[in-house]
């Protein structure tokens, strides 16, 4: 066990700050409004209460969902502009004081990057600092599956971007935050998780991260001691 003293000193220190999407950079979980953007709400949400429990394996979760769902590309531009995620409070002013501070921060997410990066855009977070799955469509627009190539289709994902961050980089002190089971299990390689439930808390995450936390004022007051 890390003291919570040294936790805060790695955090203060880290080179880079890794944030989840759903549930914790935003209020909502991105497949569920699609899902209630599209009718199938319900079946959807129960699945991903299971997913993010860790009760099935993420890949074959998300199909699942997907093929209910069958957004198509007109569907999930018009969620953006009808429906735009909103953002946790604190975090917009907890990035910038990252970003003042030169620390690289990412956003990586089991969710879509059209939904991601229209987040990432009002954090001021480049598009290259995104990680996140590419849903695809038929040339007509209709939903044609999701890139099964990227890192965070997978179960453990999460961490498998955080150490391509390190090789390509050459991060030292690489933090985790997020709300769920595949944020936790990011660390390692990522030197600390800080479990996140200003949004929904997990019980799972609550009871077993070093740090957990349920507002971002809290980060922000560390970084301004």
């Amino acid at each position: 066990m890390v003291s919570h003293s040294e936790l805060r000193k790695l955090f203060c220190s880290a080179d880079a700050v890794c944030f989840d999407v759903d549930s914790t950079v935003i209020r909502e979980e991105g497949i569920d409004e699609l899902a209630k953007f599209c009718g199938v709400e319900d079946a959807v949400s129960e699945m991903t209460r299971r997913a993010m429990g860790g009760a099935v394996p993420f890949k074959a979760a998300l199909t699942e969902r997907l093929a209910l769902i069958q957004p198509s590309r007109e569907q999930v531009q018009r969620l953006i502009t009808e429906h735009p995620p909103h953002l946790t409070p604190g975090i917009r002013e907890l990035v910038s004081h990252l970003q003042e501070r030169n620390v690289q921060v990412f956003l990586i997410s089991g969710g879509f990057r059209s939904i991601v990066e229209h987040v990432a855009s009002k954090l001021n977070i480049p598009s290259t600092n995104v990680f996140a799955n590419r849903l695809k469509f038929y040339f007509n627009g209709e939903y044609a599956g999701f890139d099964e190539m990227q890192p965070t289709a997978e179960s453990g994902g999460k961490g498998k971007v955080i150490k391509l961050l390190k090789e390509k980089f050459q991060f030292k002190k690489i933090v985790m935050i997020g709300d769920g089971a595949t944020d936790m299990e990011a660390c390692p390689p990522a030197d600390v998780f800080i479990g996140f439930g200003g949004n929904v808390i997990r019980q799972q995450v609550k009871d077993n991260a070093e740090w957990y936390i349920t507002d971002f004022v809290e980060l922000l007051g560390e970084l301004e001691e």
